[in-house]
């Protein structure tokens, strides 16, 4: 027999041993936590994007509630526990405020691709070079997973929502590395133009090519 647990629809992606902070002030949304510290029991978060179907969820742990308001809002940390497929959402869980869904639990493989990582690795740190970016940390190829990342690589929506429905690990990871071989160049393009666009009115101290 299907679980059903109660859902919190976000225009929102987690994946897998991803940590989550949310802000809680809708009163339904304050039931929902509250019953889950209580009850130390989990709910999902529901990538809920218009025109995009209910199909998979992720879920999450209450980790802490890190402040309470005197209104009953809440600051909270969660962390992300695995990939859950929605079989039926209902708008309300049974005698709560909140939504619900019967779900089904996937396998969502995390083991290493390492001859994967290896080609991703450099083309990450090149990318954030080319865009100066310098607080997302990279992983060693031995402990490099595909989640880790992955907000932070110019993938859309639809990219990841595939991403989140992939359950194995080398198969996230070669989606990533093509779409890695295919951004970087274009960034690295970009910011070529943007700094010929900058030089473009300033004195040029060109070499002579004879």
């Amino acid at each position: 027999m299907a679980d059903i647990l109660p859902m919190f629809p976000l225009s929102l992606i987690a994946f897998p041993e991803e940590e989550v902070n949310l802000h809680i002030f809708e009163p339904r949304y304050k039931q929902l936590i509250y019953e889950c510290y209580q009850d130390k029991k989990t709910f999902c978060i529901l990538p809920y994007f218009e025109n995009k179907p209910l199909e998979f969820a992720t879920e999450m742990e209450l980790i802490d509630i890190a402040k309470t308001y005197e209104d009953g809002k809440m600051d909270i940390h969660t962390k992300a526990k695995g990939v859950v497929k929605v079989l039926e959402f209902f708008p309300q869980h049974p005698n709560k405020l909140y939504p619900g869904a019967e779900i089904e639990k996937v396998t969502w493989d995390t083991t290493p691709a390492t001859e994967l990582t290896m080609e991703i690795i450099p083309l990450l740190h090149q990318l954030y070079k080319t865009m100066n970016i310098t607080n997302v940390p990279v992983k060693d190829a031995k402990e490099f997973r595909s989640y880790q990342n992955i907000h932070k690589i110019g993938l859309s929506t639809e990219d990841e929502l595939f991403l989140l429905s992939t359950t194995e690990e080398k198969d996230r990871l070669l989606y990533i590395l093509n779409h890695l071989k295919g951004f970087v160049p274009m960034m690295l393009e970009a910011e070529e133009l943007k700094r010929k666009a900058e030089l473009n009115g300033h004195f040029k101290n060109l070499k002579p090519g004879i």
